[in-house]
């Protein structure tokens, strides 16, 4: 069995839930040209709540927004999603030179004459995709305009100088957005209004480690506790305004444990892939703090996993 499902199953996700994704599935085929761009997330995602809500707004053909603090999984849930419901899908982020053009496409000269080169809405309109909408609360304005568009109940894509396009039936789109990011603002109510929004829970001990258990099956227990409660530390110390969300970052853990797998003493690890993420010093001594309470200096990668 496929090792998504089987966790969503160990979760005891609703099985009627279950059916109606794979009913999806079977009602919506995927042409053979798109199937590179159906991904295997590289773990399942834990919460079955959160999932449970947002599979069954996806089956009614809502769209839906993720909202939440860092590091609460909005993007594992965005992939998982795409997988589980058998759809190519589209990550879309939302930089600087994001504009209208750049998401349902431009003006290209080919074969003698002025042709549409599509982007990324387009295409995911038109295949029944799910869109990816990274960081949306960064969009510009002509960026906010497509979206108005796109996420609007009538479904139909207005291209100047070109055609309307009805989107797909299979077709959603799913925002993310992080509170208190640079560059970020509040969304206004027009585009809010077009989503279900869903709030992510920070995560737990219990979901940090299934988390790490599942991407590194020779953790030590003394190990695994102790990077968990380094991480639920650096949380508790985040939620009190006493550090900020930088040395947050579960990318970060991950990619220092895979180093620590790979011989690297786990201090230095976790000080590159957690202390050096702040640049204010007075935070970086903080955070070293609670680094030397959880991990001593005289540990070995033999503390961290079975070698």
């Amino acid at each position: 069995m496929d090792r998504i499902f089987q966790s969503l199953q160990e979760q005891q996700v609703n099985p009627g839930l279950l059916q109606a994704i794979e009913d999806f599935r079977q009602r919506y085929p995927v042409e053979e040209a798109l199937r590179e761009r159906i991904t295997e997330p590289l773990l399942p995602y834990f919460g079955k709540e959160t999932f449970e809500m947002a599979a069954a707004a996806l089956l009614q053909g809502e769209n839906i927004l993720l909202t939440g603090t860092k590091a609460t999984g909005k993007n594992i849930l965005a992939e998982n999603l795409a997988y589980v419901f058998g759809r190519p899908s589209w990550n879309i982020s939302f930089h600087v030179n994001m504009d209208s053009g750049a998401l349902i496409g431009t003006d290209t000269f080919r074969d003698n004459e002025v042709q549409l080169r599509t982007g990324p809405v387009y295409d995911c309109a038109v295949s029944g995709g799910f869109g990816i909408f990274d960081e949306v609360n960064m969009a510009k304005n002509d960026a906010v305009s497509v979206l108005h568009a796109t996420l609007d109940y009538r479904r139909i894509l207005d291209i100047p100088g070109y055609e309307k396009i009805r989107l797909h039936e299979a077709a959603r789109f799913i925002g993310t957005m992080n509170y208190g990011y640079a560059g970020t603002r509040e969304l206004n109510e027009a585009l809010v209004s077009r989503f279900l929004v869903i709030e992510m829970p920070p995560v737990t001990g219990e979901t940090l480690r299934q988390i790490l258990q599942n991407l590194f099956s020779d953790f030590r227990e003394e190990g695994l506790c102790q990077v968990c409660g380094l991480f639920l530390d650096l949380q508790t110390k985040a939620d009190n305004n006493e550090i900020s969300t930088k040395p947050l970052d579960l990318r970060g853990l991950i990619g220092a444990l895979r180093t620590v797998r790979a011989g690297l003493a786990p201090r230095l690890a976790i000080r590159m892939g957690i202390v050096n993420k702040s640049f204010d010093l007075f935070e970086r001594e903080i955070v070293e703090d609670i680094v030397m309470t959880r991990i001593p200096e005289s540990w070995t990668p033999a503390e961290i996993f079975d070698r």
